[in-house]
């Protein structure tokens, strides 16, 4: 039966827009959309994104001076230390951002910014400049929900992105492709919709521009460029960055790429062609506004449908990030949460290479469904220790426990308000009232819940029915962390 546009959404529709928008919401978070329309309840969370700030201020680091290229320090020791330096502001940037997610009002604003961060994927490793990789992430942030357009043309002039694909080494005497062929393949086109003599002609488009490293601007080389006329999909002229781009945008296949992309994130894993086909050329016709795209897809019939529910696999920050904001965790400190995340396969601003996370399915095999499950069992073992001042041990690799530390030992006013006492120094201090989450569901912390409770719990908890039961006589905070073991508990 399709969903009524005009009609009051329930609470079990509204978690699931809010979760797909953002991440999984709590009971208290549900409650002020429940008896909205779906077109209201839609058009008032893309207007919130759109206008949302910031809650906490970036990392002072962000408000330094540029760092030194590691090249051109005087010696192997200076170029070791900011490279441990870099590594240290790199989970800093990461933390800042988790963090952000957990707290914000405005979830669709980070939602959308972290999709863009994987769409147009670019990695500290390669970039090694952290305040770049901060630079990019607040363009993508300036034009989440704005002109796709306009985000491309951005990201095309991005130092991160000139290093990342080699654009600032495309000279006229010497093309390089890389970003002429990724641009084509993952950004706007996808595969097949090009030729490769459109790549060797978009990468002559795109010479001429270099990176200043000290200022971090993108710098215009007219003698660098090729101003030889260049044919890109059958059609000649004296193409620069701006036209090459634009010529890509003409071709019917970018909206329908795009907007596929979009399907699968917020949608279901298998788009629609026919829906794809009349959302892409409203897209078109509306010069690229993303938002508008968005508001077509979350107003779709797919996406209230019941065989769409359930049918998404968290990600890593979606269930880090989701799980504490689901039963409104507080934390004295994101910075362990990097490394949740990278055990589970996901480091903001370390995407695995240019297709970025592949998501879905291949989230899920037999060890990384251990340690999610690993992880939601040791968060509420800790909760069930005590609720003031409880913690919870960063497992991850030694690697990612290394940068923790020197991001703790470099950025100690970061700290301050932490209680990092728990052995070893890797945990986290966490508050979660259990009577205020359970007791409008009618449960409380200390007795089973009876059968009409359950049902709620279910319903707050998961997007499904669970797969295994609870055993009888579970109570308050263990029926929560036995809901969190089952399957469902990994869906979305």
């Amino acid at each position: 039966m399709k969903l009524s546009l005009s009609m009051p959404i329930s609470p079990a529709d509204v978690r699931h827009l809010l979760t797909r928008t953002g991440f999984a919401p709590s009971p208290a978070e549900v409650a002020p959309w429940v008896g909205m329309s779906a077109q209201a309840a839609v058009d008032k969370l893309i207007a919130d994104a759109r206008r949302a700030q910031l809650v906490h201020a970036a990392p002072a680091f962000t408000r330094e001076a540029i760092l030194t290229p590691y090249g051109r320090l005087a010696d192997d020791e200076a170029r070791k230390a900011a490279r441990q330096q870099a590594r240290a502001y790199s989970v800093e940037l990461a933390a800042w951002w988790l963090q952000e997610m957990r707290e914000t009002p405005t979830p669709l604003a980070e939602r959308m910014t972290l999709f863009w961060h994987n769409h147009f994927a670019t990695s500290e490793q390669k970039v090694q400049q952290p305040q770049g990789m901060y630079v990019q992430q607040q363009l993508l942030r300036q034009h989440a929900l704005g002109s796709f357009s306009e985000l491309l043309h951005g990201v095309a002039r991005d130092p991160a992105m000139l290093i990342y694909l080699d654009g600032a080494a495309n000279k006229a005497q010497a093309p390089n492709e890389n970003f002429a062929r990724e641009v084509m393949e993952l950004f706007t086109l996808g595969e097949g919709q090009y030729s490769e003599r459109d790549i060797k002609e978009a990468a002559r488009a795109f010479s001429g521009w270099t990176v200043d490293r000290e200022h971090w601007l993108a710098r215009y080389r007219p003698r660098l460029h090729d101003v030889d006329p260049k044919t890109l999909f059958g059609r000649t002229a004296r193409f620069d960055t701006d036209s090459a781009l634009d010529a890509m945008l003409d071709q019917p296949a970018a909206a329908r790429f795009v907007t596929a992309k979009l399907w699968r994130e917020f949608v279901s894993p298998t788009p629609n062609a026919a829906s794809v086909d009349r959302i892409a050329e409203r897209f078109r016709g509306s010069a690229w506004r993303i938002d508008g795209v968005l508001r077509e897809l979350l107003l779709s019939d797919e996406f209230w449908a019941p065989e769409s529910r359930a049918a998404l696999i968290k990600s890593p920050v979606d269930l880090a990030v989701g799980t504490l904001r689901q039963f409104d965790i507080q934390l004295d400190s994101a910075l362990p949460l990097v490394a949740v995340t990278a055990r589970l396969g996901q480091v903001l601003f370390y995407p695995p290479n240019v297709k970025g996370w592949s998501g879905y399915t291949d989230w899920i095999n037999s060890t990384s469904l251990l340690d999610r499950k690993r992880f939601t069992e040791r968060l509420f073992r800790a909760l069930e220790a005590g609720n003031d001042g409880a913690t919870m041990n960063a497992n991850a690799s030694p690697m990612v426990r290394e940068l923790i530390q020197e991001a703790q030992g470099r950025e100690k006013r970061a700290l301050r308000q932490a209680r990092m006492e728990s052995a070893g120094g890797q945990g986290f201090g966490m508050r979660f009232d259990a009577e205020a989450w359970l007791k409008p569901l009618g449960a409380w912390p200390d007795r089973e819940p009876d059968e009409a409770a359950q049902g709620r719990i279910v319903a707050a908890m998961l997007a499904a029915p669970p797969v295994n039961p609870v055993p009888a006589g579970t109570v308050g905070l263990s029926y929560l962390r036995a809901l969190s073991l089952d399957p469902a508990f990994q869906l979305k």
